[in-house]
């Protein structure tokens, strides 16, 4: 093979691999003569089927009728090139975008042989060239339709290149205007003396993007406040060359932006200026995240040193054990609001009371960021309330027992009139009947029935604070002794008595007989608590208190507690347990008055009775005694005086059985006995008849003068005239204290007999009464003299 024939072969093959391109032949009239791989792909002919074919067939309609196929043929011919684009069709009539040249071929001498025909189908870049064209179109129109903002291109040096719609807007300025000048001429002159103008190109462009908000100059010289960016711009070979600049005028949004940080300036003043209440702000956890100076003033905390801790260190240890606080988040997050009042602790560990309210914050799309708190110290507010209640609770208590002792007091009296009778006769009788063992039977019921009859007065008196105190100064700790003794013949064998009073307690000042019978009356409960057995606990304290919401006590006094280990008291009975007749014990096993003579008692005394419980913990009852401010005396054990017996005794009595019982038991014990039935017969008795040795008055009778008024006025007359005053309740005994000697009803012949002794006695001691047996002989003399 020579080397013409294997360079032909060679082109040959060449021509055949170039599937991306229909490489073919034309002659002079435009037949087709040669036919590659690449033209049967793109056109979709093979070569038998287009050889010979004019090449006029691959054109549309419209351009054989233009005669666009002759047109090409022809330049070429003149040109020796022609290259052309448009719609080509292929075999199945589909089309495609063509990019052709048309080569004429020669042959070595120079002579026109044909035609060299080279197409490619470009079709995809011919969609993308008219897609990127429209989107071109659609943003130039986008930036020229855009009139928020001022859209411009300025070049490498910055001056303006272009200016849509919205820049002439804002700024002021026509295209016309401004293309060509520097875009500085926007900014202020004090941004232009800085030098802002180029600080923003040269950080935009080693940056990648600048940003920035300030002033901007109209064509008109007013200023608005804008918001700028300005971007490189690279073309494909990545060459600088320029920068695109967004400005909006966002004067608007900086007023407001502007309102509302002086909003939150002042609102961050006038938080910060309140000092009466806490205020600040908690993250969705609870994190304290702002603090102002009422919650530093309230709370005892500087800002520092709370902001980032969980807001529940400002609870107790028993709130946040209970959980109080993630409660009172999760309401407020539930709700919106959680509203309470508890004690709260402050930085030095002291609590205050505390009305607490937290409000749940929410951005626009409704997203929990936190919530806003509110504390207000009401420590006083509730101290007054508490004050103002327990004020209120004191006189309603004060009035119940005014009434229950105006009640009381003639009850009292009544009652005991009518036991004095019962017991009196009964003791009358007892001397009488002491050999018939069946009637000494009935009369021990009948006296043991008076007695418990005056247990109930006297409990009832008691509750009431009407009871006659003789209060002295009582050493408990030399009493531990007699009080274990007295308080164990109550306890049964399964109880155990515990008494743990300290050396230094100090004296208190009571009544020893209402103590003994307060501390009894507490055993017996704490017996009753206590079915099967347990622990009785007495133990004592000094405390010095001071007026405050658990009371109104004022100064030294022991707390007494008696604590048991029973069965507790339930919540709902506790505020009742002192009323008196209120028991929750079977009606053969209390009367309700035990604890009302200890409350009365405490009272009485110048201190109170508190109460703790809870059911299966057993109860506490603690007595707080006034400190007694003399030494205790020691018990000094008088020597029994003689009884008195032969005196002469006017009885002044208004009740007719009162005064028979009262006249059978004097004469009983040895005495002449003469009845009078109001005040005004017992002065006449005593002015005009034979003087008696002593005058035994009721209180309480009818007439102008009671019995303290007769004992008065024969005091005034009668100076050496002893009297013996009696009643079973009268306000009038409370009233003259140790005046006169009191006999309370209903009283037993041993009690009448004992009291007349030590009034005979004491005045004979004080020589305003002669032996008896020589007033009687006076008495004869003078009444001889008269016969």
């Amino acid at each position: 093979m020579d080397e013409s024939s294997h360079h032909d072969r060679s082109l040959h093959f060449l021509v055949e691999s170039a599937t991306d391109y229909a490489i073919y032949m034309l002659d002079l009239d435009g037949r087709v003569m040669t036919w590659n791989e690449g033209a049967q792909r793109l056109k979709g002919y093979s070569r038998d089927e287009i050889q010979g074919e004019a090449f006029e067939r691959f054109f549309t309609l419209e351009d054989r009728r233009a005669g666009t196929p002759q047109r090409l043929l022809e330049t070429a011919r003149a040109e020796g090139r022609v290259e052309s684009q448009g719609w080509r069709i292929r075999k199945d009539g589909s089309r495609f975008w063509a990019l052709a040249t048309l080569h004429t071929v020669r042959d070595d001498a120079g002579e026109l042989i044909g035609f060299a025909k080279i197409t490619r189908d470009m079709s995809a870049d011919r969609a993308a060239q008219i897609a990127l064209s429209e989107s071109e179109q659609r943003f130039r129109l986008l930036v020229e339709g855009v009139i928020d903002y001022a859209i411009y291109m300025i070049d490498v040096n910055g001056a303006i290149t272009n200016w849509n719609k919205g820049a002439e807007r804002i700024k002021g300025f026509r295209a016309g205007e401004v293309i060509g000048r520097h875009f500085s001429m926007f900014y202020t002159h004090e941004d232009r003396q800085a030098g802002l103008p180029a600080r923003a190109l040269t950080t935009a462009m080693e940056e990648g993007r600048f940003e920035s908000e300030g002033w901007r100059v109209r064509k008109d010289g007013t200023r608005f406040w804008a918001s700028a960016v300005i971007d490189p711009i690279y073309d494909d070979h990545g060459v600088h060359i320029g920068y695109a600049k967004i400005t909006r005028d966002i004067s608007e949004r900086k007023a407001a932006e502007d309102a509302l940080a002086e909003s939150e300036r002042q609102f961050r003043l006038l938080v910060s200026g309140v000092v009466d209440y806490a205020l600040y702000m908690l993250d969705p956890n609870g994190i304290i995240t702002s603090w102002n100076a009422g919650a530093e003033h309230i709370k005892g905390y500087a800002a520092e040193e709370v902001i980032g801790q969980h807001f529940s260190r400002f609870y107790t240890e028993a709130d946040r054990a209970a959980g109080s606080p993630m409660r009172a988040l999760q309401t407020a997050a539930e709700t919106g609001h959680y509203e309470a009042e508890g004690w709260r602790v402050r930085k030095d560990g002291s609590l205050l009371w505390a009305s607490v309210v937290l409000d749940a914050i929410r951005d626009e799309d409704g997203r929990l960021i936190g919530y806003a708190k509110i504390t207000r110290d009401i420590t006083d507010k509730r101290n007054a309330q508490l004050e103002l209640q327990r004020a209120h609770d004191q006189l309603s208590q004060a009035q119940k027992m005014e009434a229950l002792g105006q009640l009381t007091g003639g009850v009292a009296h009544d009652f005991n009139n009518l036991l004095m009778v019962v017991s009196g006769q009964a003791q009358l009788l007892r001397r009488k009947l002491a050999d018939d063992a069946r009637a000494m039977r009935a009369l021990d019921a009948i006296e043991t029935a008076a007695r418990r009859g005056e247990d109930l007065t006297r409990h009832l008196l008691s509750f009431a604070r009407r009871q006659r105190l003789r209060p002295v100064s009582v050493a408990l700790t030399e009493r531990v002794r007699g009080l274990r003794e007295l308080l164990s013949t109550s306890l049964p064998a399964g109880v155990q008595l515990i008494v743990d009073l300290p050396k230094k307690l100090w004296p208190v000042q009571a009544d020893v007989g209402e103590l003994e019978l307060a501390l009894l009356n507490l055993t017996v409960n704490a017996r009753d608590a206590m079915p099967s057995g347990g622990t009785l606990t007495i133990a004592a304290e000094n405390l010095t208190l001071k007026p405050g919401p658990a009371g109104d006590l004022d100064g030294d006094f022991v707390a007494l507690t008696v604590s048991d280990s029973g069965i507790g008291i339930p919540a709902d009975i506790l505020p009742r347990v002192f009323d008196p007749f209120f028991t929750t014990k079977d009606v053969s096993k209390g009367t309700g008055l035990g604890l009302s003579q200890v409350y009365g008692f405490a009272q009485q005394s110048g201190g109170r009775v508190a109460v703790t419980s809870e059911l299966g913990q057993g109860a506490s009852f603690t007595l707080y005694l006034p400190r007694a401010q003399v030494a205790p005396k020691a018990d000094v054990i008088a020597p029994l005086a003689e009884a008195a017996s032969g005196a002469s005794i006017l009885v002044v009595e208004d009740n007719p059985e009162v005064a028979e019982v009262a006249a059978g038991m004097l004469e009983q014990l040895g005495h002449k006995v003469q009845v009078v039935t109001n005040a005004a017969a017992a002065m006449t008795a005593v002015r005009e008849r034979e003087p008696p040795d002593l005058v035994f008055s009721d209180i309480v009778m009818a007439g102008e003068m009671d019995g303290v008024a007769l004992a008065r006025r024969l005091r005034a007359e009668a100076p050496g005239l002893p009297v013996l005053l009696a009643t079973g309740y009268s306000q009038a005994a409370e009233r003259i204290g140790d005046e006169f000697p009191i006999l309370r009803k209903p009283y037993t012949m041993n009690d009448l007999s004992q009291a007349l002794t030590a009034v005979l006695a004491r005045n004979r001691a004080d020589g305003k009464l002669v032996r008896i047996d020589t007033a009687r002989r006076a008495r004869a003399s003078r009444a001889a003299d008269r016969s």
